[in-house]
């Protein structure tokens, strides 16, 4: 009995023990078949992660190919560039030996003709002794009453002589009898301004003024510009006067030879030669309070008067060098963008081109048609649009001629579109990003070569420099013989130009696009108003106009183009005419009421200028980069905060309660 029990006790032992091996067996499949899964899955990642780093090995391997591939190229281009230059030198060593012996050959030459010509004076003195021993013997031979009736004659010869004598001598008389009697306007410049202003006064019944220009051609600032390629960056329609519109402009953005035959035209068309002189310089601008009357003192001496007078020089007037170490020691030549020597031949020649605004992108692109190499110093890029140029077409200029509506309706449009411009380049708005993004647009379009595009991005916002407009400044930078220079220049070395990074380019010319000086902190010349004020003194802190044409302290006085009223994005003519009218009243206001002096008053024109510059510190002009609007010390007297038609809406009201009025 109890062997049975332990039997039965032993066979459900048995049976605990098979379940336990075969629960035991079947957890073990189980986690062997994870461990498995989790094996395979690892695997398949180990699998994934070797073809992700095959896959980067193979891209890097690529890029490796691609960078050795540029890397080559730029080296060949760069050899290729150095052979080049030592064939150029080459070139030029044995042309210049060339040349020397041309020109020992010309001055053996020229010395030999000049011989020549000194011993055909020395004939030519002896035939007239000749000549005169012969008329002297005839005169001998003939009869005394022969000889009485040519001294007759020969009286009645000598009185027209005195009659024109007289003649000569009468315009003397009637110059010193105008010259004492003061003209009703002076006015100082025969450029766009003082021909505008004359051609004003002339149709407000004015006809006793004088221009008084320095040169002996009107046309001021495109008189003096003639550089390659020189053009206004505004619409020809909309760069003219309303009052005197033109035609027959032959394309939409018109070069400086068209421009300067408009002035041309404006004066034949308006007859104000008659009323300029030339080369009349003027050095002193002074007004006599006892007399109520200005004196413009000549560089000769000579003292013309006027009852008023207009400073209509322009801002644009005096040619600016940068102020560059060296600038005297390089034995090369040196031009002005404003004074273009167009006797110098560029052809073959290393040319360095300094500056990169307004004149420096226009110059570019011919130069480096014709140089052996063009260096092109940029100190700070600029942000550059697209310029719709085109030919007029000629049913344009027949349809203007017969329906002058017609170019009036086009100059309104001109200048509303321009008008909107006003958004994004004076204040930042969005549409100062929509410029900046069309400008960067142009920018890739033209310009392949990252490095470059970088190099030619600005770091400052659009309005804050002057806009610049071209369709080739960046192609022509990319031609083989062109190259940017963004290292700072150093100084200027007798035979070319040493950079910071201690390179020097050797140069034989050196083009000084630099612009001029706007005389935003003084005057071209010294005006002295009442008790002796100085107007440069005045304007050391900053220049201040009332409307930008009257200054307190300087009677009868009024400037054209004056403190605070230049535009940033529309036409300079516009602001101008606004100008020329309101000057055209107060000077009538002076001549019919017989005033003494008409002077604005201080305190208004202390209010005007600070809410001027409070306006100005709002907008992208002061936004922090450097530029010509702006002095050395971050004063702005130049831009005017607005849009086109709110200075002309200031401009429209001559306000008497403004001025102090003293009867003559």
């Amino acid at each position: 009995m109890a062997v049975n029990k332990v039997r039965d006790r032993l066979d459900e032992l048995q049976a605990q023990i098979r379940k336990l091996a075969e629960r035991f067996d079947n957890e073990r499949d189980k986690q062997i078949a994870q461990l498995e899964s989790q094996l395979e899955k690892a695997r398949q990642r180990v699998s994934e992660e070797m073809k992700r780093r095959r896959d980067s090995l193979n891209r890097l391997e690529k890029l490796q190919n691609e960078y050795r591939d540029k890397a080559n190229a730029t080296v060949q281009r760069q050899l290729d560039r150095a052979r080049k230059a030592v064939d150029d030198a080459r070139k030029r060593v044995d042309d210049s030996e060339a040349r020397k012996r041309f020109l020992e050959t010309e001055v053996k030459v020229l010395k030999a003709t000049a011989k020549q010509a000194n011993s055909l004076a020395k004939v030519i003195n002896q035939y007239q002794k000749d000549l005169e021993k012969r008329a002297k013997d005839i005169e001998k031979r003939v009869s005394p009453s022969a000889r009485k009736a040519p001294a007759k004659k020969a009286a009645a010869r000598k009185a027209p002589a005195k009659k024109a004598t007289a003649k000569k001598a009468a315009p003397k008389k009637a110059a010193v009898k105008r010259q004492a009697k003061p003209a009703s306007v002076v006015i100082v410049g025969a450029g766009f301004a003082g021909l505008g202003m004359a051609i004003r006064l002339k149709q407000a019944g004015v006809n006793d003024f004088v221009i008084l220009e320095r040169g002996d051609r009107v046309g001021g600032t495109w008189r003096d510009n003639t550089y390659p390629g020189a053009a206004c960056d505004i619409p020809s329609n909309l760069y003219s006067y309303s009052f005197a519109p033109n035609p027959e402009w032959s394309r939409s953005f018109s070069g400086s030879n068209e421009i300067l035959d408009y002035i041309h035209y404006l004066v034949d068309e308006f007859d104000l030669e008659k009323h300029i002189r030339f080369n009349c310089n003027v050095t002193d601008l002074s007004f006599q309070e006892k007399a109520g009357l200005w004196e413009a003192t000549l560089e000769k001496g000579e003292v013309v008067r006027g009852r008023t007078a207009v400073m209509a020089q322009g801002p644009l007037s005096n040619a600016s060098f940068p102020n560059i170490e060296g600038l005297d020691e390089f034995k090369g030549k040196k031009i002005h963008s404003a004074r273009w020597d167009h006797d110098y031949d560029f052809t073959g020649k290393r040319v360095a081109v300094i500056g990169t605004g307004a004149s420096g992108i226009q110059i570019v692109p011919e130069l480096v048609k014709t140089v052996g190499k063009l260096k092109v110093f940029q100190r700070t890029p600029g942000w550059v649009v697209p310029r719709p140029d085109f030919k007029t077409p000629d049913w344009h200029k027949k349809l203007f001629k017969k329906v002058p509506a017609s170019q009036k309706a086009v100059r309104q449009a001109l200048f509303w579109t321009h008008e909107t411009m006003a958004m994004a380049v004076i204040w930042n708005s969005p549409l100062t990003r929509v410029a900046e993004r069309l400008s960067l647009a142009h920018l890739h379009n033209q310009v392949e070569d990252d490095w470059m595009r970088r190099q030619l991005t600005p770091d400052f916002r659009i309005g804050c420099k002057r806009v610049l407009v071209s369709n080739d400044y960046y192609p022509a930078l990319q031609k083989d013989n062109a190259e940017l220079i963004t290292w700072p220049i150093a100084r200027l070395a007798p035979n070319g130009i040493r950079t910071s990074d201690g390179v020097e380019h050797q140069l034989d010319c050196i083009v000084f696009a630099t612009g001029f000086d706007v005389s935003k902190s003084g005057t071209p010349f010294p005006v002295k108003g009442l008790d002796g004020r100085r107007l440069d003194e005045e304007w050391q802190g900053g220049a201040q106009a009332y409307k930008s044409i009257n200054v307190a302290g300087y009677p009868n006085l009024f400037l054209t183009f004056g403190p605070n009223s230049g535009p940033g994005h529309n036409s300079a003519l516009v602001y101008m005419e606004s100008q020329l009218d309101y000057a055209v009243k107060g000077i009538l206001r002076i001549l019919d009421g017989n005033l003494k002096m008409l002077d604005v008053k201080e305190d208004v024109q202390q209010r005007h200028n600070q809410r001027l510059q409070k306006r100005l510190a709002k907008t992208n002009w002061n936004s922090g980069c450097k530029s010509w609007y702006l002095t050395e010390d971050g004063f702005n007297a130049t831009m005017f905060p607005g849009f086109a038609t709110q200075y002309q809406r200031q401009m429209a009201q001559f306000e008497e309660q403004d001025y102090q009025l003293v009867p003559a």
